[in-house]
């Protein structure tokens, strides 16, 4: 639909030869089918299996098409107005369309750039009652939504695994969706993930698009890259005779792939009752329910803080009104991580920045 919104208005009434529209049409047609012909090359839509150039070319497009169209429709609205005020008819001349097309083009051009970056680390304290006195200060380092592609490859996780690594925590978690594309497809650009380190370990949790391939053959080979995952289940982390509880569980779409769905009360079962919960939850979605139950800390992603500023508002409103950044949610602290990287299927950014996410634990005061 925009990309037909962007041939009648914005294409349709330019000054050119017939078969140079006819041109332009059939390109932005093809760029806007850029999830169709993912599906052809790899029966998902999920996993572009195009050479990275094609793929980062294809989300510029994209979005150049999207810009493009809500620019348009600015314009039509200013038009509207202006014939309202004049009472007559205004004509747009050529140079204002293609100066919005330059501006969506450079606009795609930096929320593409945005996207791929590897992502600096931010730091956010929070405040925890009850926490221990040895664990004031602890460090936990949050990755999410990495989607190893034809997009994230090797080189890029080689340089994420870096940055963490570096970043000082004693603990680091992995909040889901880990990958785009089965096993077989991935194993090479997932393999140096199998180098992060952390004095207290590395522990994980599936994300929905670890479903969307084989989930049971994903999790098998995750554990074999040294990750301990967390699907309804918990650990206790010592430090100095004082405890902790990382709980995790599986993500809501899990039943409908016919895996468990996510289930709080089996991943608390048996953790002590006087320590302090941190729970990983790819999606935010249930965090209310989860304060009900005495969680002290939920970190989540998911949302990719709604990629683009304004768009973000849409994505909160599919996600419990949660979708970047840290939320008092009855008395529990939620944190949603903008996330790593991104679906490669829509990698745009715009004032939702990536992120390496260092949480400081602090003691309530």
């Amino acid at each position: 639909m925009p990309s037909l919104l962007v041939i009648a208005r914005w294409l349709w009434p330019l000054s050119m030869p017939l078969w140079g529209k006819g041109v332009i049409a059939l390109l932005l047609l093809f760029a806007s089918q850029y999830h169709y012909w993912s599906r052809l090359s790899s029966g998902s839509v999920f996993a572009p299996e195009f050479p990275r150039a094609v793929v980062i070319l294809f989300n510029w497009a994209f979005g150049v098409i999207i810009f493009l169209a809500v620019l348009q429709i600015l314009l039509d609205l200013g038009t509207l107005i202006g014939v309202a005020i004049r009472h007559g008819a205004i004509g747009v001349p050529d140079g204002v369309r293609y100066a919005i097309g330059g501006v969506a083009a450079i606009l795609s051009a930096i929320a593409v750039a945005n996207a791929l970056r590897v992502p600096p680390i931010k730091d956010v304290d929070v405040a925890i009652a009850g926490l221990p006195a040895q664990f004031d200060g602890y460090r936990v380092l949050q990755l999410t939504d990495l989607h190893i592609s034809r997009l994230f490859t090797a080189r890029w996780a080689t340089a994420v695994v870096d940055r963490a690594n570096a970043s000082g925590a004693d603990l680091i978690v992995v909040t889901g969706d880990f990958i785009d594309g089965p096993v077989e497809m991935r194993r090479a650009d997932i393999a140096p993930l199998a180098k992060l380190r952390a004095p207290d370990g590395v522990y994980a949790i599936p994300g929905n698009h670890e479903y969307f391939f084989d989930y049971a053959e994903w999790m098998r080979h995750l554990k074999d890259l040294g990750f301990r995952m967390l699907p309804n289940m918990h650990a206790v982390v010592i430090r100095d005779g004082a405890r902790i509880v990382l709980a995790g569980v599986t993500d809501l779409s899990a039943s409908a792939h016919g895996q468990a769905g996510p289930d709080l009360a089996a991943a608390l079962a048996r953790a002590p009752d006087d320590a302090p919960v941190i729970l990983l939850d790819h999606q935010p979605r249930n965090a209310r329910d989860a304060a009900k139950r005495g969680v002290a800390l939920q970190l989540s992603g998911h949302t990719h803080g709604g990629m683009i500023v304004g768009l973000d508002r849409l994505v909160a409103n599919g996600n419990g009104g949660f979708v970047s950044g840290r939320y008092d949610v009855g008395g529990m602290t939620l944190y949603v991580s903008n996330g790593t990287a991104l679906w490669p299927g829509f990698a745009l950014r715009l004032g939702r920045p990536s992120e390496l996410t260092r949480i400081t634990l602090r003691a309530a005061r």
